[in-house]
């Protein structure tokens, strides 16, 4: 699969707790890379919500 540059910018804004249980869970899990985890969970939730969001053969 060909890598995808990453061309679009998100900028978001923490209050100071948020950005301390941010910090706090970095530290713990050693994440390194604040970017890649932020924007991996948030795909990974837009992604389950899409998924459960699609009709079923029994709705």
């Amino acid at each position: 699969m060909k890598k995808q540059p990453r061309e679009h910018r998100i900028s978001i804004l923490l209050n100071e707790s948020e950005q301390q249980t941010l910090e706090r869970f970095c530290d713990k899990y050693g994440v390194s890379n604040r970017s890649r985890l932020i924007r991996e969970t948030l795909m990974r939730a837009i992604l389950k919500r899409l998924d459960s969001d699609q009709p079923t053969l029994f709705d």
